[in-house]
């Protein structure tokens, strides 16, 4: 784990409990649950979480009758995930514990944005190499004017780090490695940043 990937586990772990009981953005869990309706037209039965938190969005999988397995840096997230019948890893998004083609389907939320343009490629490679060929991929991350640094609002030390990037130059990364089949945007009452959210189909 690089010294970032540690700060960001630091973080999380001393939020995991707010965030387990934080309620997600009303706009993100209508696409959830229309991705659900997609994962089941297709008969898609696995799901791999990348950055599964303390397994909120992983439970509503679960309901549906998935299996899920779920990555995060943070320990703390993946004990709670577990113990909400997730079976979670902490693993980074640049090392997967995952063989090629293990899982019929993606999601990956508000994660990342934590990863540095250095390694944004290297990230989404790996994601895509443990999805299996045609698989619907699920990204969303908060976007805004191309920055990158630590976060100056954070509650907790270390600062998160973060990687903010324009509506366009995220899409052209995104289809570097896959189909861009839907593609929503908003800005929730109160925020600066605007979230980003695509579900891209594998070759």
């Amino acid at each position: 784990m690089s010294p970032l990937e540690a700060d960001l586990a630091a973080y999380y772990d001393q939020e995991a409990g707010e965030r387990a009981a934080r309620d997600l953005q009303p706009r993100r869990v209508e696409h959830r649950a229309a991705f659900l309706d997609l994962l089941g037209a297709e008969g898609r039965q696995t799901v791999v979480e990348i950055g599964t938190g303390p397994g909120v969005d992983a439970q509503a999988f679960l309901a549906a009758g998935l299996a899920v397995s779920g990555v995060d840096l943070s320990p703390e997230h993946a004990r709670r995930a577990r113990a909400a019948g997730v079976e979670a890893y902490v693993a980074s998004v640049l090392d997967l514990p995952f063989a090629d083609d293990s899982f019929d389907a993606g999601w990956t939320m508000s994660t990342l944005l934590h990863v540095p343009d250095t390694h944004l490629e290297a990230a989404l490679a790996e994601t895509v190499r443990v999805l299996r060929p045609g698989a619907p991929l699920a990204v969303g991350v908060w976007g805004g004017p191309d920055w990158e640094g630590p976060s100056d609002r954070d509650k907790f030390q270390p600062p998160r780090f973060f990687s903010l990037r324009s509506h366009q130059r995220w899409r052209a990364a995104l289809e570097r490695h896959a189909r861009v089949e839907e593609w929503d945007t908003w800005t929730p009452d109160g925020q600066s940043w605007t979230y980003q959210w695509a579900v891209l189909r594998l070759p």
